[in-house]
């Protein structure tokens, strides 16, 4: 199919919400290969554009850019008004750089109870709450489109030092767990 990468623009500005590269193939009759490859054309189509091409994990979705985001937000009212609490930056930070999460490991860093902080962050968007594959009792917890809209990057990956932040949040469990194991 031709002009593939203008069809999912199409699609995603229609949808606005994010679509799944399945989702999509199924859509234009096309292999997910060829989605994914229209997908980086459509990426760098946009790159110096007022809108940005967000990708999270097999998702992606259409966001206004970092460089045009103050300009719209003067158009409309700014849905993140009141500003996050304390509580909320550092639950949003955990669910950035270690997602996904459970509201019990987000407990175990901050050394708090998480549950309402994470309801608020729910309430606005900000988070998105999944099935816990281990745990069917349970949930993980992951970065929304909303909030990666709201950073003005196209992926987790671009925030400042994920990979070495990311690493001592690990290492920080593994040394409290380890702590907590020799306890017994």
């Amino acid at each position: 199919m031709t002009n593939l990468d203008s069809h999912i623009e199409a699609l995603l500005f229609l949808r606005g919400d994010p679509m799944t590269t399945k989702e999509l193939a199924k859509i234009l009759s096309a292999k997910e290969n060829e989605i994914k490859d229209a997908i980086s054309i459509l990426d760098e189509k946009l790159s110096d554009r007022g809108i940005r091409l967000i990708r999270k994990d097999d998702s992606v979705a259409l966001a206004t850019s970092l460089e045009s985001s103050e300009i719209c937000r003067n158009l409309i009212k700014e849905e993140f008004n009141p500003e996050l609490s304390k509580a909320s930056l550092e639950v949003v930070s955990i669910i950035i750089y270690k997602s996904p999460i459970t509201r019990a490991e987000i407990d175990y860093i901050r050394g708090v109870n998480s549950t309402f902080t994470i309801r608020n962050l729910l309430i606005r968007g900000l988070i998105e709450r999944i099935p816990n594959p281990r745990d069917s009792r349970g949930y993980l917890y992951r970065p929304a489109f909303q909030l990666l809209q709201h950073l003005g990057i196209k992926n987790i990956e671009e925030l400042p030092e994920y990979d070495s932040f990311n690493k001592k949040i690990e290492n920080f469990i593994n040394e409290k767990e380890s702590d907590n194991n020799s306890d017994i």
